[in-house]
């Protein structure tokens, strides 16, 4: 591929050639989220350690925080295919050493750090790659479908993979749950092989990439995000929101054997309610669409957020049902809240500037979540568990209020990146639809 192919996706047949490519990732997402499962709960039943687990979401962070930026400048630069193609194939080698290790018997906490980190390292080119390449291949018309087709989709691995992932380590060791993740990769990448993805046209196409260029994309990434004064708030908001929300849910095994006295099946059933929440959110996007502005359905589902992880937190020792419907609540509004969010970003960023844009708006939004990884496991064996997510639904509530009275960032959807104010974007509402 040259890198001159058109901007605009084909609308004829986009479909035909787009679904082999979500398909083989969409099996991909099962084989990491078994994977994640798998070392999640082994890490709980090795340790019962609040320190560990978080130590485990910090190590996996690190890489989108530190390094997404300049792997979303290499995203923009680089053929976004064979990207996807090569971090596939890493983060399968990661996984393939853990099965060593494991079917060894010598494995240990650090070499599972060691490859949540790398297995992260890779998603971070990964994750820039698969959604600028969707825009360029998915008319517009049809993004914020896809959006919500995306959120089912995580749904429906949110229900499937926990109980799959419980089921399949009382029957197996553990290396071959882990070892699924290897055919499930392969699938992710034969469609690729066969697959042409469009490349923006760059005037600085042709230009050796080295370090000073990679930094220079960095900063030209940054002046973007940081003049728009809209996605600036949006991003302040969900710094402070990811600072709590991070290590709430990295102590959801914990909270399960701890203050529910429950295990695997028990974690399995509560990360399957988030998921029946996030597909029945994907469904309602893609037949509602949401309100024309996208930003009223975001901060909307903020709250909703806000108020099912508060539930969380406030339920008895003896109300896990009520924590299960809760988690589904938040499930539902978590959709609401990222579905119309990602399709704007689609929606206004020039293809060229997409990788990089995506992977700082990830980067600063997650700026402070190692900070709070950090802090989290001596503040929740002081106060407890559930603390941190009383405060994290508080704090979802809080800001979704506040996005309401700040101008900058309601009017968004009437904003060029710059800043200024064009007219309002006729989005029609979405009949279907597409983390």
């Amino acid at each position: 591929m040259d890198g001159t192919v058109p901007v605009e996706p084909q609308k004829k047949h986009w479909l035909r050639r787009f679904a082999p490519l979500w398909g083989g990732q969409a099996f991909s997402l099962l084989g990491s989220s078994l994977v994640q499962f798998s070392l999640v709960w082994h890490l709980t039943v090795q340790t019962g350690s609040t320190a560990v687990l978080a130590t485990a979401t910090l190590v996996a962070l690190l890489p989108q925080v530190l390094l997404g930026p300049f792997a979303g400048a290499l995203v923009d630069r680089w053929d976004r295919r064979r990207v996807m193609i090569f971090a596939d194939g890493a983060v399968a080698l990661t996984t393939l050493g853990l099965v060593v290790l494991f079917l060894s018997g010598t494995v240990q906490i650090w070499h599972i750090y060691a490859a949540m980190f790398l297995r992260s390292l890779g998603g971070a080119f990964h994750w820039p790659a698969m959604q600028a390449s969707t825009s360029l291949m998915v008319p517009q018309e049809h993004l914020s479908r896809l959006s919500g087709a995306n959120q089912a989709l995580q749904g429906m691995l949110n229900i499937a993979s926990p109980p799959l992932g419980a089921l399949l380590l009382s029957w197996l060791p553990i290396h071959w749950v882990l070892a699924i993740d290897l055919i499930t990769a392969a699938l992710a990448i034969l469609p690729l092989l066969f697959i042409a993805i469009p490349r923006p046209v760059r005037s600085d196409s042709g230009e050796i990439v080295t370090p000073a260029t990679v930094w220079r994309d960095v900063r030209s990434g940054f002046k973007y995000v940081t003049r728009w004064p809209g996605m600036l708030g949006i991003l302040l908001m969900a710094t402070v929101i990811n600072f709590l929300l991070n290590p709430a849910f990295s102590f959801m095994p914990l909270l399960v054997t701890r203050h529910f006295n429950g295990g695997a099946a028990e974690l399995g059933w509560l990360e399957s309610g988030f998921g029946v929440g996030v597909i029945v959110g994907g469904l309602l996007l893609g037949v509602w669409g949401g309100f024309r502005r996208k930003i009223i359905t975001t901060l909307a589902g903020l709250i909703g957020m806000g108020a099912g992880i508060l539930a969380i937190g406030l339920a008895s020792p003896a109300g896990y049902w009520l924590a299960l419907g809760a988690m589904a609540l938040t499930g539902l509004m978590n959709t609401m809240t990222n579905g119309p969010l990602f399709a704007l970003l689609q929606t206004k960023v020039e293809p060229e500037m997409q990788g990089r844009v995506f992977t700082l708006v990830n980067s600063m939004a997650g700026a402070f979540a190692p900070l709070g990884m950090l802090i989290a496991a001596p503040v929740a064996d002081w106060l407890g568990i559930q603390a941190w997510y009383v405060m994290g639904g508080l704090v979802c509530v809080v800001m979704g209020l506040l996005g309401f009275m700040v101008k900058a960032i309601v009017t968004i959807d009437e904003q060029n990146p710059g800043g200024s104010l064009v007219s309002p974007i006729n989005v029609q509402p979405a009949a279907v639809v597409s983390n």
